[in-house]
């Protein structure tokens, strides 16, 4: 599937839908307090970039999004992509984007929090084929069976 990488506003009503479709994909899998959620307004902050993938037709199909913690350090938050493409690297395709990006502005730690579980058996894959590796919990995440959390050293960008 030809897909196309833009950063783009959440605040659009299919940007909305898919984040909708990742809050009542993850319900289920976890108890809500361990449920870490960004809403598209905070989606939509300063320190936060989102990058939509757009099918041929120009249907949204994924997202995720950066959020600079410090100059040196990112999180990757909001990946989702819809259940009728995966498979098609279009998880990659986003996450490939957003490390170019962290890259770019001087980041060189990229970390994350996931769910467990079987529903997050292809988020984790995704996470570990694209070279992050398991840690423990970061910023003011608690400790539970209920996240798992990865990071990856990305290097320092080239100073012009």
């Amino acid at each position: 599937m030809s897909v196309t990488i833009a950063i783009e506003t959440p605040l659009q009503d299919d940007v909305r839908g898919l984040v909708e479709e990742l809050n009542a994909h993850l319900l289920p899998l976890s108890p809500l307090e361990f449920q870490f959620k960004m809403t598209v307004e905070q989606m939509a902050g300063a320190d936060t970039t989102v990058f939509v993938a757009r099918n041929a037709v120009g249907e949204a199909v994924g997202c995720g999004a950066l959020k600079a913690i410090s100059a040196t350090e990112g999180e990757v938050k909001r990946m989702y992509t819809r259940p009728s493409v995966r498979g098609q690297r279009v998880g990659s395709a986003l996450l490939a984007a957003i490390t170019e990006l962290a890259h770019a502005k001087g980041i060189s730690h990229l970390l994350l929090e996931t769910g467990t579980g079987p529903g997050m058996s292809e988020a984790h894959r995704l996470y570990t084929n694209s070279g992050f590796v398991a840690r423990g919990p970061f910023l003011d995440y608690p400790d539970s069976e209920w996240s798992a959390f990865f990071e990856k050293h990305i290097g320092q960008a080239a100073v012009a």
